[in-house]
């Protein structure tokens, strides 16, 4: 029995519909293999290696978001491989046989100190604070402290560090350099960038305690111990420069202590201070007791 013209066509149409999405699902399906293949990303298999050779502290000190974007950057060639400052030397040693370099020792730390040696006690001018008990918002009020550059001593920089490497005594950071791992979380947290990682060329340094650029006068209505701008270290010793009534270093001349020392009698402020082993050492006989301790 013959089917009819129309039968056939009706058949046609219900039969086509399916298949041409059959055709399609396979026509797509190749595409995407080939796709697959064509745009696929090599991924070093390096980068895994770095990424398990690091400490996993994710803390950012490389001066990359993670541990995993620190280890591309190290099998790009865009970051060194000492550059994770938690795993210190070991971690540098891992990573150099993976990336088969060598690795040099001799480097010298980048280590915290703090551009204030304004103790409690120093301090001619600071006003009860009653308000949130952190350093960032107690910076947004006016006149909480006579010195508008000096450290809150709130704890901010001690909150953030994760390896328990400073804390606060007499309102101001002591650090602990054998825990620290210069990760720079304490330098980010310091609302009035109070905290800097120097290059310690030596296991002490001098460092200029004070962070104040105001006139002599009005310093010495604030604090006992700020920088009057005199330029007396300045006339001493290349390694000092005077930026808007305050002494600063370049620490690319320093060379020793022992070289700064006309500077170090010469200032009538006593606010070059020594970062080293233990507990910050004040200049001058006034504070000689605070290296006792």
């Amino acid at each position: 029995m013959l089917l009819s013209i129309s039968t056939v066509l009706g058949l046609s149409v219900m039969l086509s519909g399916p298949a041409v999405l059959f055709g399609l699902s396979c026509l797509f399906a190749v595409g995407l293999t080939i796709a697959s293949v064509k745009l696929h990303v090599h991924r070093d298999e390096r980068i895994d290696r770095v990424e398990e050779a690091t400490p996993g502290a994710n803390c950012g000190g490389c001066g990359y978001a993670g541990c995993g974007q620190f280890a591309e950057a190290v099998v790009e060639g865009k970051a060194p491989v000492n550059g994770c400052t938690v795993g210190g030397a070991e971690c540098a040693k891992r990573i150099a046989d993976i990336m088969g370099v060598t690795f040099d020792e001799a480097k010298v730390r980048d280590l915290p100190i703090v551009h204030c040696v304004a103790f409690d006690y120093n301090r001619k001018e600071k006003k009860t604070y009653r308000g949130v008990d952190r350093c960032g918002e107690a910076n947004m009020i006016t006149g909480i402290q006579g010195c508008a550059y000096g450290c809150l001593g709130l704890g901010d920089c001690m909150e953030v560090c994760q390896f328990g490497a400073l804390y606060i005594k007499d309102g101001l950071p002591i650090f602990d350099y054998e825990k620290c791992t210069s990760c720079g979380a304490c330098v980010k947290a310091c609302p009035r960038n109070l905290i800097e990682l120097i290059p310690f060329k030596n296991e002490s340094m001098l460092v200029v305690g004070c962070a104040n650029h105001d006139p002599a006068k009005i310093v010495k209505q604030v604090c006992e111990v700020g920088c009057v701008g005199c330029g007396a270290c300045a006339r001493k010793s290349d390694v000092f420069s005077m930026d808007k009534n305050l002494a600063v270093m370049d620490y690319s001349k320093y060379k020793d202590i022992d070289s700064l020392t006309p500077a170090f009698e010469k200032c009538p402020a006593k606010m070059l201070v020594i970062f080293g082993d233990g507990p910050r050492i004040v200049a001058k006989e006034k504070y000689a007791e605070l290296a006792a301790k």
